[in-house]
């Protein structure tokens, strides 16, 4: 019993580590997971394509979380013991950058969401809003998250841009979006679980301000203030995005950083490509997507 599935990774509108109101839109990058199933096996290993030391957590836990939950109803006994009688293989293969705000642990998690859904051959059991909140569970569970990153993971789920609620896991606003996108990857790293979130809380009420900025549906002018306000609270310059502003519709410090995320048209995107390549780091041109997670 094998399954595979895939799911995209995604820019930022706004950082939900202030309010707990997020939004985030989907990007054409994405991440593949093979899971395979074997009967009589024990516990789930993980690997990650291209990084044999990398932290394969998430990717089990999701395994994990998806075989107690509808392995039963596959006629699998996998409900709560501490043995998972059936033994699992998972593997994720990913072009988007981890650790670099692009949300790399949303699309990893969806995309071993949904490839075990595939192997126990439960796509008609299972709704796609019902995978994405477990694998927001898991990330909790593993502790790659502070806010849970339902926004996150509803842009790479659903594809466009979503607001949500994260601390409902409920989905507030879907729409499609279609633009161009640049995106200035820099050499460091950072990891969401590490983002000071009591720093964050203090630009709460320019959080506010972006949350209607969104939900009015003026995501370009959103994320540009949503990018300011968190640079300056996660002690990210602002100089990239400050530099892009005149020539796109909106750039912002993606998730906990480091990367900026630019979105406009071609014109005023080769002109920011042009600036951001003379900084370290590299470039990725790309497009917004409306299509999300889906099976292989």
């Amino acid at each position: 019993m094998d399954g595979q599935a895939a799911a995209p990774g995604a820019g930022t509108v706004l950082n939900a580590l202030a309010t707990g109101t997020g939004s985030a839109f989907a990007l054409d990058v994405e991440t593949s997971a093979t899971v395979e199933l074997a009967f009589g096996g024990d516990g789930v290993t993980g690997e990650i394509a291209g990084e044999p030391d990398a932290d394969t957590a998430l990717i089990e836990r999701c395994v994990e979380l998806a075989l107690e939950r509808w392995g039963p109803s596959a006629g699998l006994d996998t409900s709560v013991s501490e043995t998972v009688t059936v033994g699992a293989s998972v593997r994720t293969e990913s072009d988007v950058p981890t650790a670099a705000g692009l949300k790399s642990s949303s699309a990893a998690a969806n995309a071993t969401m949904l490839a075990t859904v595939d192997a126990l051959d439960a796509r008609d059991q299972v709704e796609p809003i019902e995978a994405c909140r477990l694998g927001v569970e898991a990330a909790r569970d593993v502790g790659v998250t502070v806010t849970g990153a339902f926004d996150d993971a509803s842009a790479s789920m659903f594809g466009g841009v979503t607001v949500t609620d994260n601390r409902e896991d409920a989905l507030l606003v879907r729409e499609e979006f279609d633009h161009e996108a640049l995106v200035w990857i820099p050499p460091e790293r950072a990891y969401s679980a590490d983002a000071d979130a009591e720093r964050c809380g203090l630009v709460a009420p320019i959080a506010k301000l972006v949350e209607e900025l969104a939900l009015d549906g003026a995501y370009g002018r959103a994320m540009t203030v949503n990018g300011l306000a968190f640079s300056a609270a996660l002690g990210f310059s602002a100089d990239p995005a400050v530099e892009a502003m005149p020539h796109v519709d909106g750039v912002s410090l993606s998730g906990t950083g480091p990367s900026i995320v630019a979105i406009g048209d071609a014109a005023g995107l080769d002109i920011v490509e042009e600036q951001w390549r003379e900084r370290p780091g590299e470039t990725l041109r790309t497009t917004t997507r409306n299509d999300g997670g889906g099976y292989l």
